[in-house]
């Protein structure tokens, strides 16, 4: 595997396990140090384990959308690598199934505190830190249910689609030195999204011109890829990686 990340610095919050944690693997296998994020110490910790060591990652635990959490990661990041040139905000909850009208408003003011303002707050704070001066490049794990309605999960989409529409205006204002992009997956085959899957895989993947759901593996090379120099000029953009199952309308 190339060394494309060779020096640079990476943060990944919601990196204990799933997406998060195959991003935070790829990045240290092309050569990164990254420091990784999540709510639980002991995942967090295996994670670290997994990724090298001390040697390639530093873990701190905490809520993603905690302001004094942002600010330790941050600033323990700098002190520990000297500098932060890359951030996957890849965390994100989705505690509110069924229609719009059922929806409980506190967890919909939780939703959009963690997918959307922590997102933005993430960037804020690197920004300030490092990247203002230096350069880097930011990542949004979004979601293809902020592509189109999808019933069931409509809050959870309305916070992707909010965080899709941030990348982009965030590309325009942290032009030229800093590059920010967006993933949207489809079903991705995590303890997050089980509910979405489990107990017929088979008829779920039947939808997809792929007939599969997707890995995290999938998800990590396209992360890399647009974190990388070979997408220096590419900015503003939502990546829909989803097995081809919105050709045909489904989420």
């Amino acid at each position: 595997m190339s060394k494309r990340f060779d020096g640079r610095v990476a943060i990944v919050t919601g990196a204990s396990r799933g997406i998060g944690l195959a991003i935070a693997q790829r990045l240290v296998a092309e050569g990164a140090k990254v420091t990784v994020t999540a709510r639980k110490p002991e995942p967090l910790a295996e994670a670290v384990s997994g990724l090298g060591g001390a040697e390639h990652a530093l873990g701190i635990a905490g809520k993603a959308d905690n302001a004094e959490h942002q600010a330790e990661v941050v600033e323990r990041t700098v002190e520990t690598f000297g500098k932060v040139d890359l951030l996957v905000n890849n965390t994100g909850i989705n505690p509110a199934y069924g229609p719009l009208l059922d929806v409980d408003l506190g967890i919909a003011r939780k939703s959009l505190e963690v997918n959307v303002l922590a997102a933005l707050s993430w960037t804020q704070r690197v920004h300030r830190a490092w990247m203002g001066e230096h350069g880097g490049a930011v990542l949004n794990v979004s979601s293809v249910a902020g592509q189109r309605p999808a019933p069931g999960i409509g809050f959870y989409g309305a916070t992707k689609a909010m965080l899709s529409y941030i990348t982009k205006d965030l590309a325009v204002e942290l032009g030229p030195k800093v590059r920010v992009n967006a993933i949207a997956p489809a079903v991705v085959k995590t303890k997050f999204a089980t509910a979405l899957y489990e107990g017929r895989e088979e008829e779920v993947a039947a939808q997809y011109p792929l007939q599969r759901l997707g890995i995290p593996e999938d998800i990590s090379g396209a992360a890399a890829f647009l974190l990388s120099d070979e997408a220096s000029w590419i900015t503003g953009q939502v990546l829909v990686l989803d097995g081809g199952v919105t050709l045909r309308g489904g989420v």
